[in-house]
Parts: structure tokens; sequence; C-alpha cells
């Protein structure tokens, strides 16, 4: 029997106790079907991943008593996704998909061509948090409110952003990839592209940069995967480097 992972951001410490929400209780006793004493690991960015129990469990509340840490905390490569405001079922999918890749941050924007002009940010944030807890990652990815395109770049912090252009004559991603250290964007446009406009005024950035993902033209949610798990490989924690980030202590 798997033994189910809770994000908990408050303080985590072996020896200590602490109450689980209303809906963690209602997810292990009635999804789940845990009873007092069965395992649970429990897991923040700040504190790590420890081994802990149920201590008690009835309806709609719960308590954790906490053992020992199961692993160290350590910092998140800063990759980020940059995504349009597409249709919400993709927008969910892709939120999903890029916790399991492992972004940091995912900045949702609006665009000539987005379809839809609402961005639910608590939704998204918790299908990150329950990604988070599926794939054994020690953080959540940071969901900034949607924003226009403009505003993103006004408030943009230099950081390098490879943008995903179809139907230009522009380096491959691996190319530009392999020129750029972390932290690092991807951009990716809505159903239908970017307007001639849009792209103009995006690449007088200095830190934007144009960049193919291959000879087909790719649906939103299928760029961002292959272009998140392509600068995994070459700039983020699929590399030999991602034993900088990872401290595992024994079980």
């Amino acid at each position: 029997m798997s033994i189910p992972r809770l994000h908990c951001p408050g303080p985590l410490a072996e020896g200590t106790e602490i109450e689980a929400t209303p809906a963690q209780a209602h997810y292990l006793g009635a999804v789940m079907r845990r009873a007092a004493g069965d395992a649970i690991h429990l897991f923040n960015a700040e504190h790590g991943e420890f081994a802990a129990t149920l201590a008690a469990i009835r309806k709609d509340r719960a308590r954790f008593a906490i053992g020992p840490r199961r692993r160290a905390p350590h910092p998140t490569p800063d990759l980020r996704l940059i995504i349009a405001a597409i249709k919400r079922d993709a927008l969910e999918w892709t939120v999903e998909k890029a916790t399991e890749l492992g972004v940091a941050s995912i900045h949702p924007v609006f665009t000539r061509r987005s379809v839809t002009e609402r961005v639910n940010t608590d939704r998204l944030s918790l299908i990150a948090r329950e990604a988070a807890e599926q794939c054994e990652r020690l953080d959540i990815p940071t969901i900034t409110p949607a924003a226009s395109l403009d505003t993103l770049l006004a408030t943009w912090d230099g950081s390098p952003i490879l943008l995903a252009a179809e139907r230009r004559d522009v380096p491959p991603l691996l190319t530009l990839a392999t020129n750029h250290r972390l932290p690092l964007a991807l951009l990716i446009g809505p159903e239908g592209g970017f307007t001639a406009g849009e792209l103009d005024v995006l690449l007088l950035h200095p830190f934007v940069a144009a960049a193919a993902l291959g000879p087909r033209i790719l649906r939103a949610e299928t760029a961002a995967v292959a272009g998140l798990a392509l600068l995994q490989a070459v700039a983020g924690d699929w590399t030999t480097r991602a034993m900088e980030w990872t401290d595992v202590e024994p079980r």
C-alpha cells in the first residue's frame, strides 16, 4: 500500500504533532481509508520531507505525529513557464505536467488570441499542489496572477525568455538552451500563435529570443511539455548537475 504524501506549509520537526486541515482529514479518512497509526509523509520546501503517522482521525479532523526526516530541503532550479491563457482543461493539464517537470513558477498571460478572459489561479494552485504530492517534489511552483503580456514584459526581472515561435526561421530551442543557465523561462503562445505585432514587441526586448520547436505545429500544451523537458535536460536538474540539488537523508 502506497504511503500518502501531503504538503504541510507550517513548521515540521521530529517529535512534534500538528493538526491536519479538514480537507486532508477528509482525504485520508473518506478517500484513502486510513486509520490512526497509519504512515504518512509530510513535506514542504522549507523543512524537507518527514515520516509521520496518523495520531488520530475523525471525520474532518486529524492529527499527525512527526517522525524522522526523510529528505532535507534543497533549492529548486529556477525554470519558469510563461503560457498564454488557453482553454481551461488544457491549461490545467499543462500546470499539472509543468509541476511534474519541476518548474519553479508558472505565469499565465493574456494575449490577443487568448480564448479566455479569466484564469482561476486558486484552482491552478490546487492542481500544482496535488501534482507535487504525487511526483515527490518538495516544493510547489508559484502560480502568479494572470496578467497581460505587456504587463509581464514591463515587470519581468530580465532573466532570459525563450519564445517558442512557429513558422519562423530561428535557431532550435536546443541550440539556444545550451547557451543559457538558469534562471530561464519558456514562453508559449495561445492557440493560433502570437500576432505579428506581439512577436515584434516581444523581440524588441533584449532578454527575449525566438526558438523553434521542430518542423511541426504543436498544440500549446504539447509545446510547453516538450520545451520544458528539453530545458530541464540541458540546463535544469535532468543533467549531472542534478546532484547539486539533491540531499537525501537515510530512510
